[in-house]
């Protein structure tokens, strides 16, 4: 009597017993295939350019410093998200540019760009790694950016240089910010088991043609400029121009870049960075 209700208990045990070890089982089998994802915290130095109506083509003209910070979300050995946040200056100057060179228009501005990109790694990468440890990658996104144009500490925007101040020929004043679609390559490095290194060169192109003030065409009279007002002389420093003369090409929007170096360091995200750094 006793022996049954063992047996017919264990018959009911049994059943429990395997569920929750095939469970226990697919539970651990999954976990360890998860990705170890992490994220990476960093700083990023290099330069800075622009091209446009002053600077039609020529990579790294006017190359001046650049910084910011970053911030990575590493998905999977090949994809991640990267946030950033960089600041630089960018000038130009008709004098340098095959188009034009005889307008005498100049320009520098600050530059500041927050970027969301997704990057992918050529081969598996993984910080911390011995074995995938350099991979080219490449990248795109979105971006959000603000500048000013000056020349002479004058900013050019509030002066109307093409006639923006005044509305000639419907024209209102341009906004001090835009979007743009960045995208680049680079190569990513593990220094260490928690430090990476990225070398990466990287164009915005934008949805702005006013990076650099320049545009349209010429509104004002050049004959009868006053050299003394700024918003008369700074729109056409050689007087020489008419009404409607071109002054820049609106049909190609303004480009900058980036370019540099990021150091980032790792920060752990699941629990299976144990089994994932033993795997490389």
């Amino acid at each position: 009597m006793y022996t049954g209700m063992q047996t017919e208990k264990s018959r009911h045990l049994y059943p429990k017993v395997w569920v929750r070890a095939l469970a226990v089982s697919i539970f651990w089998l999954y976990g360890s295939s998860v990705p170890a994802q992490s994220l990476e915290a960093g700083l990023y130095g290099g330069g800075c350019y622009y091209l446009g109506d002053l600077n039609p083509g020529k990579q790294f003209l006017n190359y001046n410093i650049a910084y910011g910070v970053l911030v990575r979300y590493v998905i999977d050995d090949r994809w991640a998200v990267k946030v950033s946040a960089y600041r630089g200056k960018v000038k130009g100057s008709s004098s340098q540019s095959k188009f034009m060179p005889e307008r005498e228009l100049a320009f520098s501005s600050p530059v500041t760009d927050i970027s969301a990109v997704a990057e992918f790694n050529f081969f598996d990468f993984y910080l911390g790694s011995r074995k995938n440890w350099i991979t080219p990658y490449i990248y795109a996104g979105f971006s959000f950016f603000m500048f000013n144009p000056q020349n002479g500490g004058v900013s050019l925007q509030s002066i109307g240089t093409e006639g923006q101040t005044v509305g000639y020929e419907g024209r209102t004043p341009y906004k001090k910010f835009s979007f743009g679609i960045p995208f680049g390559l680079g190569v990513k490095v593990s220094l260490a088991r928690r430090l990476g290194l990225a070398v990466f060169w990287e164009m915005h192109k934008t949805f702005t043609d006013y990076i650099d003030d320049v545009s349209k065409t010429y509104y004002l009279n050049g004959s009868a400029i006053n050299k003394d007002d700024p918003s008369q002389f700074l729109s056409d420093p050689t007087m020489s121009y008419s009404p409607g003369m071109q002054r820049g090409n609106s049909r190609n929007n303004d480009w900058y870049s980036f370019s540099g170096v990021t150091l980032t360091y790792k920060f752990n995200l699941l629990g299976r960075r144990r089994c994932r750094d033993l795997e490389h």
